[in-house]
């Protein structure tokens, strides 16, 4: 297990998102966000918003194909890329939908049998508090995901989960009678 946990900025006002790993091959990472469990389970399931938040913008890259048929079951497969000439691929099915409470889908681009990943959404006063568990098939496959940058990654996708909640609440408030 590692000693220190990676944090985001705790800037005050912000959302603070924590990385650690709890052992060879489990990644946890917990982040508060500003919105009701619905409304956060939808962004992790609703194709038109994982576009809006799910790829980090630093890198340049973006969705440019989402689908997800989010039941036990159902499949999904997201395309990122710069440009169509070097797209690349995530899919896999998932395993487990309790709405508004609980994702587990599998990761199956690797070949190698691919992470599972769990996604809890625990609201408490309108705010929901995300852990996502990533178990690895192997230490190998954790330390290759973490040299790739995915940690910095989620930190930043999640801060732009929040500006989509903040957008959404926002147009919710507009539309409200």
């Amino acid at each position: 297990m590692d000693a220190t946990a990676r944090e985001s900025d705790p800037t005050p006002m912000k959302n603070r998102t924590t990385v650690e790993r709890k052992s060879e091959r489990e990644l946890v990472v917990t982040r508060t966000v500003n919105g009701p469990a619905r409304l956060v389970f939808d962004a992790f399931t609703r194709p038109e918003l994982l576009k809006r938040w799910w790829a980090p913008k630093s890198t340049g890259v973006f969705l440019r194909s989402c689908e997800a048929d989010v039941r036990v079951g159902g499949t999904y497969r997201f395309v990122f890329g710069h440009d169509a000439s070097k797209p690349m691929e995530f899919f896999g099915r998932y395993i487990e939908v309790t709405p508004h409470s609980r994702l587990v889908w599998t990761n199956d681009e690797g070949g190698d049998g691919g992470a599972v990943t769990t996604v809890t959404f625990e609201e408490k006063g309108g705010k929901t508090l995300l852990v996502v568990r990533e178990l690895h098939p192997s230490k190998e496959a954790l330390d290759a995901a973490r040299a790739s940058g995915v940690e910095a990654g989620t930190i930043e996708a999640f801060e732009q989960l929040d500006e989509l909640l903040v957008a959404l609440g926002a147009n919710v408030g507009r539309l409200a009678p």
